[in-house]
């Protein structure tokens, strides 16, 4: 964007920056937990749990969310990416506002990546005090199979779209000379007036705080199926 950079306009809204950085802690406390082994994997399956409910309102909130936080804007045209690659934008095309092409197609596997390893965890069982709350619907070759995964191509494919956005977040700090933390920190990035701003009041904040609870009360249920007698 060529235009003189004038003011502050709100990118992220409080729900979104909630959820980014404690879907990070639960991450962190996860690989921590499975490191560690033993008594930890009680909490390493309570941060998977609270992953799913995280992941489960992000989804939700991909629809209904802030205006740049929403599944909608992530979406580019093959014309839009092949401008944005070529570095040649047209006025309305907002490639930095919120994500760009490239980097909104990184959230969305990075998103599916998550589903599928905490869906995985869910019926895994390592044959030795753990196993997921819902195995008892699957047979022993899925279960193993999936506990596999769990374990190798799933596990170590989060770790490397994890370094990537790592990666991505310091490369636009040190080339591009852009803040994404401090824009996910504060959720404003200073640009042009006419960027129109995602909505962030506190109706949308207290409807966030139903839908969340909601993901977790889903979440619960899911999880307590496995306890209920066939």
């Amino acid at each position: 964007m060529s235009e003189r950079l004038s003011s502050l306009v709100r990118v992220w809204d409080l729900p979104t920056r909630l959820f980014h950085w404690a879907l990070v802690l639960c991450l962190l406390g996860s690989v921590l937990s499975a490191k560690l082994g033993g008594n930890a994997m009680v909490w390493h399956m309570r941060l998977g749990y609270a992953a799913l409910t995280l992941l489960a309102f992000r989804l939700l909130w991909g629809l209904v969310g802030g205006r740049w936080s929403r599944f909608s804007s992530f979406f580019y045209s093959p014309a839009a990416l092949w401008r944005y690659l070529r570095g040649r934008p047209l006025p309305d095309d907002h490639f930095e506002v919120g994500h760009n092409p490239l980097g909104a197609f990184s959230v969305l596997i990075m998103l599916g990546w998550l589903l599928l390893q905490v869906g995985s965890g869910l019926i895994a069982d390592d044959e030795i005090a753990i196993t997921g709350p819902l195995v008892r619907f699957v047979s022993n070759e899925v279960s193993l199979a999936w506990t596999a995964y769990h374990k190798s191509y799933g596990q170590w494919g989060l770790y490397l779209l994890a370094g990537l956005h790592v990666l991505a977040v310091l490369f636009y700090r040190l080339h591009k000379r852009r803040d994404l933390i401090g824009a996910m920190l504060s959720g404003d990035k200073r640009l042009p007036a006419h960027v129109p701003a995602a909505r962030d009041t506190l109706a949308t904040r207290l409807f966030a705080l139903t839908l969340l609870g909601a993901c977790a009360a889903a979440v619960y249920l899911l999880v307590n199926l496995g306890a209920t007698p066939p």
